[in-house]
């Protein structure tokens, strides 16, 4: 299996409208259980705890294989909830573990 983890920086100076953007964007990225085949499982959330150094956004998704975790990068329903998070966020880093 794959887990890909993804954390983001929102752009948004004002603490209150990043913390919304995430909500909004955790929400739209975990409705994509059932909707894209090969996403397995998804959590996907706002910061919890305002600290120095933490993102506002994180999701953990799960992939049978690589190819799963390609085909959703071009599934539609990714790439609109994709385009929302790109236009509200300053920073994004990834990592993917084999599990």
């Amino acid at each position: 299996m794959i887990r890909h983890i993804v954390a983001f920086k929102l752009a948004a100076d004002d603490a209150g409208t990043r913390a919304a953007q995430a909500a909004e964007a955790g929400s739209r990225l975990e409705a994509l259980v059932g909707v894209v085949p090969t996403l397995r499982a998804m959590s996907a959330g706002a910061n919890a705890l305002d600290l120095p150094g933490n993102w506002d956004l994180a999701l953990v998704a799960d992939f049978d294989d690589a190819a799963g975790l390609d085909a959703y990068q071009v599934h539609p329903a990714h790439e609109e909830v994709a385009a929302f998070i790109g236009a509200i966020r300053s920073d994004r880093m990834a990592v993917d573990l084999e599990i």
